[in-house]
């Protein structure tokens, strides 16, 4: 192997197989690059030598799968191939096998142009021979051994939890699969191990971790995929900063692996917080925070721009973007996702003219510079009611919510759109965050009706207990996100671990008690016998590969995605099935 080759000495006769990289056929001397998982290797093929091993040479195609056999030698230093590792040596061969032939694929693997993403996927296993792919999946496994070791090390189990359970819905939908020899039942792939690793808690199993993989039926995106693995940990008797301890810990030891240090312990800042300055319970934190500048107006001013006094007025900066014609500033607008009234006041200079001493104060304010970019974002509707008139202090009251989040997500698109620019966005910049005291619940106006924020397992805090029922908007749970540049990693709470809690939790949420035993009824059963207090976390090992890949999609650190349809292109799935099989499942498929 290529590998391998590298260390033999120059003389020793050698083993080389792989694919055929590329084939240069100089006359009486015929080069051949070989490839396999470890690189690249120049196998020559000397007309001279033996006429015939160049005859055969001749016939090689790419991607044909070849034996070299010969000496290795020491190029000559004017042809020594700086580029790769084995490109001070060659193999001279004297005899080549042709193990297998190819037919001309659709790209190859050397290709410095890409394909259509979807003609990658249909032809993955072409697209996973590319360096680019193997270091991923390479770097991907370095990562899991790293996490895998540093959990053993600390005393965790490492146990595995069923594929095939009951129904309980997680906030996505379920991916079922019919029971034959149970007609008209179905079991459903598990969201997360949740319920499997509290039990374990209960069990006695004080320390357990698993590397599983999890279904969720929902919309995808480039961070999301129907089938993705997670970290998945629980651990008896710790409080919030116990889980983060081991977090952080393995967190260094994955990306030491991937030759990154990080130094934790990491920032904490509450959800509240997170909102006001971000807009975001996932905030990036290399690039200026908001800045609240509605002291920077009178009474007036608010007035005649249209803007409630009452609703926050953000600033957003970001750095080094620079003068920008009218024409980029109107491109701004589409990127503006107004939400519940939100108002975007995009041409600052506009505002600069109409109330130069706002216009400072702003400035001063966000401590922009003068090639900074400034907008505003307020709000214009009159405040909705309050959902909520407690809780954590300062609270982000609901109708003040779709400002801040307007506000965040336009702070994000402009910072992507500049990213050449503000130049922030440094591969090896790994701003780690944790973002605690999320809200327990959250209003569904859909259904008019209070629904479990993270998931209806989440501890509330025990001075909220007693605003359960009488105000669930003011109540904070003990959950937590782990956070980097914008990305949420993973989410984790401490558990309810007694039954008269959960089932009130269960009650807030407008589940009676008999719906409850019917979705729940087994674990509420195992929280009477004696459980501890537990809490845990599960972070996405897709995610955290594709950040250390410095990809975009996780797509590219997985090695057989699905599509944004859910569709895996190289098998054709999903696919209709058989009459025959429906029949026996006892399924009728209406067209």
């Amino acid at each position: 192997m290529c590998g391998a080759l590298r260390a033999a000495q120059a003389g020793n006769t050698a083993v080389l197989m792989g694919w055929v990289n590329r084939r240069r056929d100089l006359g009486n001397i015929i080069f051949v690059d070989l490839r396999d998982r470890t690189g690249v290797t120049q196998v020559v093929c000397d007309k001279e030598r033996n006429p015939a091993l160049h005859a055969k040479a001749g016939e090689l195609r790419n991607e044909y799968v070849v034996a070299a056999i010969g000496k290795v030698k020491l190029r000559e230093p004017n042809t020594v191939n700086k580029n790769i590792p084995t490109g001070e040596i060659e193999l001279v061969a004297e005899e080549l096998r042709i193990l297998n032939e190819s037919k001309q694929p659709p790209f190859l693997p050397g290709d410095s142009v890409l394909p259509n993403e979807e003609l990658r996927l249909q032809y993955r296993y072409i697209d996973l021979r590319r360096d680019a792919m193997q270091r991923n999946i390479e770097l991907r496994h370095k990562v899991v051994i790293a996490i895998r070791d540093y959990l053993s090390a600390q005393g965790f189990f490492e146990i595995e939890t069923p594929f095939m359970t009951r129904s309980t819905p997680e906030g996505a939908r379920d991916y079922l699969v019919p029971s034959r020899v149970q007609p008209g039942c179905f079991y459903a792939l598990p969201q997360s191990p949740q319920l499997f690793k509290q039990i374990l808690m209960i069990s006695g199993f004080d320390r357990y971790f698993q590397i599983v993989r999890c279904f969720r039926d929902e919309d995808l995106r480039a961070d999301r995929q129907p089938e993705f693995t997670q970290i998945d940990l629980e651990m008896s008797y710790p409080q919030p900063e116990r889980v983060w301890e081991v977090v952080e810990g393995f967190l260094s030891a994955a990306f030491r692996a991937a030759s990154y240090e990080i130094k934790p312990p990491f920032p904490r800042m509450s959800y509240d917080e997170a909102i006001r300055l971000y807009g975001s319970d996932k905030p990036d934190l290399r690039l200026p925070p908001m800045t609240d500048v509605r002291d920077c107006f009178t009474p007036d001013s608010l007035q005649t721009l249209g803007v409630s006094g009452k609703l926050p007025v953000v600033a957003i900066r970001i750095p080094k973007v620079g003068e920008l014609s009218r024409k980029e500033r109107d491109d701004i607008k589409p990127l503006f996702n107004a939400k519940g009234g939100a108002k975007l006041f995009e041409d600052f200079k506009r505002i600069e003219k109409n109330f130069p001493e706002t216009a400072a104060k702003i400035r001063t304010k966000s401590a922009a510079q003068p090639d900074d970019l400034l907008v505003v974002v307020a709000g214009d509707g009159k405040p909705g009611e309050h959902k909520s008139e407690g809780g954590v202090k300062p609270e982000v009251k609901q109708h003040d919510h779709a400002v801040y989040t307007s506000a965040g997500l336009l702070r994000v698109a402009l910072a992507q759109r500049y990213a050449a620019k503000h130049g922030a966005f440094v591969r090896g910049d790994f701003r780690f965050l944790w973002v605690t005291d999320f809200p327990m619940f959250e209003y569904d106006e859909e259904g008019q009706r209070w629904a479990a924020a993270h998931h209806p397992f989440t501890s509330p805090h025990e001075r909220d207990m007693d605003k359960l029922e009488s105000d669930p908007g003011a109540v904070r749970a003990l959950a937590y996100d782990v956070v980097l540049n914008g990305t949420e990693l993973g989410s984790g709470s401490i558990r309810i671990h007694r039954q008269d809690v959960q089932q009130k939790i269960f009650h807030a949420l407008g589940m009676t008690e008999a719906e409850a035993k019917s979705r729940f009824g087994f674990f509420l059963e195992a929280l009477q016998y004696g459980t501890p207090p537990h809490g845990g976390i599960a972070l996405g090992v897709d995610r955290i590969a594709m950040i250390l890949a410095g990809a975009d999609s996780l797509r590219e650190v997985i090695p057989f995605p699905k599509t944004a349809r859910a569709v895996d292109l190289m098998v054709d799935a999903p696919t209709p099935v058989s009459e025959a099989q429906l029949k026996e499942l006892g399924i009728q498929v209406k067209k």
